[in-house]
C-alpha cells in the first residue's frame, strides 16, 4: 500500500518537472504539495475577504444542513487545525471549539488566518522523507488509525480545494468573480 502511495505521490509531482524539465528541488513531492497548498491557502483566503459580511449567513437553499457561507470558512479551519495538528504530532490547538459557530467576519477571517499559519509551519518543514513516514491519525469518529504525513496534507489540500469549489457558489450568487476566476495580466 506504501508503495502504491507514494508512486502516485509521484505522479502528482509531474507537473513540478514539466516547466522546467527537471526537479524543483531535492524533495519534489513536498515541494509540490507546498506550492499547491500556498496557492490553495491564498485564494480561500482571497474568497473569504471577498464576501461582504453581509452575506456571511448566506446557505444556497432553506435546507439547514447546508453550510453558510461563514460556516463553510469556519469548516476549513476547523479541519486545517485537526489534520496538522496530527501532521505535527501534537494536540489539535482548537480541540473542543467548533470555529463554523462564530459570529461575525471578523471572527472566521481570524480563525482561517490562525488555521493557515499553523498549517504553514507543516506543509513548510515538509520534506519527501518526513512525508514518508506512518503517523497515527484520529478520525473525526475518534477511531485510530495510520497512513503516510504526505497522504493527509495531500488530504487537507484536497479537502480545501473542495471546500474552495463550494465557497464559489455562494460568491456567484452574488455575482462576484471568484478570485480563481479574475482576469489575470497577458499571456507570454
Amino acid at each position: 500500500m506504501k508503495l502504491f502511495i507514494i508512486v502516485s505521490l509521484s505522479l502528482l509531482a509531474a507537473p513540478a518537472f514539466a516547466q522546467s524539465g527537471q526537479p524543483s528541488s531535492a524533495n519534489p513531492l513536498s515541494t509540490w504539495l507546498r506550492d499547491a497548498y500556498t496557492r490553495n491557502h491564498n485564494t480561500i483566503t482571497r474568497t473569504a475577504e471577498k464576501m461582504p459580511e453581509e452575506n456571511y449567513g448566506l446557505r444556497p437553499g432553506t435546507q439547514e444542513e447546508v453550510r453558510t457561507f461563514g460556516q463553510q470558512v469556519g469548516h476549513v479551519a476547523n479541519f486545517n487545525f485537526l489534520w496538522c495538528s496530527q501532521a505535527k504530532g501534537e494536540p489539535n490547538p482548537n480541540a473542543g471549539k467548533n470555529l463554523e459557530k462564530l459570529a461575525s467576519k471578523a471572527e472566521f477571517m481570524k480563525a482561517l488566518s490562525d488555521a493557515f499559519a499553523y498549517c504553514d509551519g507543516v506543509y513548510g518543514a515538509l520534506t519527501d522523507a518526513a512525508g514518508a513516514e506512518t503517523i497515527d491519525i484520529t478520525q473525526e469518529n475518534g477511531r485510530q488509525t495510520k497512513n503516510l504525513r504526505m497522504a493527509l496534507l495531500m488530504l487537507n489540500y484536497g479537502h480545501n480545494n473542495e471546500i474552495y469549489g463550494s465557497m464559489v457558489t455562494y460568491l456567484r450568487i452574488k455575482n462576484i468573480v471568484p478570485p480563481a476566476s479574475e482576469p489575470r495580466g497577458p499571456r507570454k
